[in-house]
């Protein structure tokens, strides 16, 4: 996965997969959400990727994925 330094070391992107597991969604769901146009999606590569800004919008709140993931430290 692509990252920047803007991110400090967070991917750019989440798949679709990845975003739905942050989000506690199905992955299904997060795809009808993308064709609905509730949640913002671009092709990476023609890969189908949520941006991380997209996803702090939608948490409301920075994150950290290995948490919300269940992972510990």
């Amino acid at each position: 996965m692509r990252t920047t330094m803007s991110h400090a070391g967070r991917p750019a992107f989440y798949t679709v997969r990845k975003a739905a597991l942050i989000l506690g969604l199905a992955p299904s769901t997060l795809h009808r959400a993308i064709r609905l146009g509730t949640i913002r999606a671009e092709r990476q590569k023609g890969r189908l990727v949520i941006p991380t800004a997209e996803l702090k919008r939608l948490l409301g709140s920075p994150i950290d994925a290995d948490q919300q993931a269940g992972g510990h430290q």
